[in-house]
């Protein structure tokens, strides 16, 4: 719709994830560099959470082209299944030739045996699972088992979970503590700052073509970063609407004005006040213990 008039060769802030968008800064580049460390080390389970919309399935996506010519990598994005389809489906993602009378016992020994071949040939794989916080408690554990496939010196499986913070909760749970103490790496994605926004915008509209002069007002950034509470997904879904917004009215820039209309369109686009609430209640908890000790001063002196 607006491509041509803002000269872009693709979306810059589509919904799909698109590694090529991917932005090599602080906040994403720990997280890969991370993964890349603990899975060069050879850990069993590591796990990634992050809210709704922070950008775990782009983080997996590029962590496992980073890894496709160097391991044998395995991708599962729907773990709501039960063990047997978890299984099943692993043994898909490793290209073991399965027939409909294959048996949950033969199946087992046929991964075992394909791990086997790819150790002896120095590869390692890894098993990606995302959105792991749907997955049924007996399939967590049928995962577990499954990492129990091992050498004297190396795991011949590694997994790595990425969730929403409901994953953490799970977790927690006593029957699901043998998983919880094999996670060796945890890593948890945050929100973007305002710094990082802009270079985040900045970096999509330079990805998808675009060559023009400053296309957001700062007060219209400002806004963006407060309503969007710094989630990328948010951030996607508002500034599309506010480039329609701009494209409509024939503008090259994003004012304040449009980006409050696009915000208003959003409907998960609201302030986070949990911060400033906390902060209130810490001045009045301040204020209140002062105004305690001074009037017992004034007790004393009476």
């Amino acid at each position: 719709m607006y491509l041509d008039f803002f000269k872009l060769e693709k979306e810059p802030f589509s919904l799909t994830p698109d590694t090529d968008f991917f932005l090599n800064s602080d906040y994403f580049k720990d997280a890969l560099e991370t993964l890349i460390i603990a899975i060069n080390n050879g850990e069993g389970f590591i796990k990634v959470t992050g809210e709704v919309g922070t950008g775990k399935t782009l983080l997996c996506r590029k962590l496992l082209n980073y890894f496709s010519d160097k391991l044998i990598t395995a991708y599962i994005p729907n773990p709501n299944v039960s063990p047997k389809t978890l299984v099943f489906a692993l043994a898909r993602e490793l290209n073991i030739k399965l027939s409909q009378r294959t048996t949950e016992y033969v199946l087992h020994q046929l991964i075992s045996k394909k791990l086997m071949q790819h150790y002896h040939l120095k590869q390692k794989v890894i098993l990606c699972i995302d959105e792991a916080q749907a997955m049924p408690d007996k399939t967590l554990e049928a995962l577990r088992l499954l990492t129990n496939l091992e050498t004297e010196k190396s795991k011949l499986l590694q997994v790595i979970l990425f969730g929403q913070p409901e994953l953490d909760e799970k977790l927690q749970s006593r029957h699901l503590r043998q998983l919880r103490q094999r996670v060796s790496y945890s890593f948890k994605l945050k929100h973007l700052n305002f710094n990082i926004l802009v270079d985040y915008l900045t970096h999509r509209l330079v990805t998808a073509g675009y060559s023009g002069g400053e296309l957001f007002q700062l007060s219209a950034l400002k806004l963006l970063h407060r309503y969007s509470r710094g989630i990328p997904r948010l951030v996607n879904v508002i500034t599309h609407k506010a480039l329609i917004l701009c494209y409509g009215k024939g503008k090259h820039q994003i004012t304040k004005t449009m980006m409050k209309q696009a915000i208003e369109d959003t409907e998960d686009a609201y302030i986070d006040t949990t911060k400033k609430s906390s902060s209130r209640l810490l001045i009045n908890i301040i204020l209140f213990i002062c105004s305690c000790i001074f009037a017992y001063s004034l007790w004393i002196l009476l």
